[in-house]
This record gives structure tokens, C-alpha cells and sequence, in this order.
């Protein structure tokens, strides 16, 4: 069952997003480039990318990234990757035959 599943209050909404991404930030990985910056990503979050040219300065980047990819799925209703037994999803729509 989704944590979403029943009525939450604003606080407990704002508060398990972003539990949801100082879990996904634990994932990301970064890479020194060629040209001495940096590039961050998160696998679990596809398509959250960034570049910044010293790594905390990426970091901060990417948590950008992250948010925006966040707020974008769940405004569209996207599936989102459960991450560390967080699930942001809301309750499945059972299809009637």
C-alpha cells in the first residue's frame, strides 16, 4: 500500500518528499570530467542529470534536477521508482473489463 493512499495533510506531504529525495540523493553518482567539472546523475531517477564545475556545486545542481523530475512525475501522474520502501505513488486505478 502507498504511503498516499489515505488523506495527508500539506506538512506530512512536504515532509515525505523530501525524505523521498535525501533517499534518491544517495544514489546519485558523479564523474570528474575532462575538464575538471563535474557531471551527477541519479540511475534510480531517470533523466536527472547535472553539471556543475566543482562537486558541490553538481550536488547542488542535481538536487535542483531531482526536484524538478519530482514535481513533474507527480504532477503528470507518473510511475515513480520506489526508493528505500518510500513510494510517492498514488493508489492504482483498477481497470473494469
Amino acid at each position: 500500500m502507498s504511503r498516499l493512499d489515505h488523506p495527508i495533510t500539506t506538512s506530512t506531504r512536504d515532509e515525505m518528499i523530501r525524505d523521498y529525495m535525501d533517499s534518491a540523493l544517495k544514489y546519485a553518482v558523479y564523474d570528474k570530467l575532462a575538464d575538471n567539472s563535474f557531471s551527477g546523475e541519479i540511475p534510480k531517477c531517470p533523466g536527472t542529470i547535472a553539471f556543475g564545475q566543482t562537486l558541490e556545486v553538481c550536488r547542488q545542481e542535481l538536487k535542483g534536477a531531482l526536484q524538478d523530475w519530482l514535481l513533474s512525475a507527480l504532477r503528470h501522474g507518473d510511475d515513480l521508482p520506489v526508493i528505500n520502501g518510500l513510494d510517492l505513488n498514488g493508489p492504482k486505478k483498477k481497470c473494469h473489463e
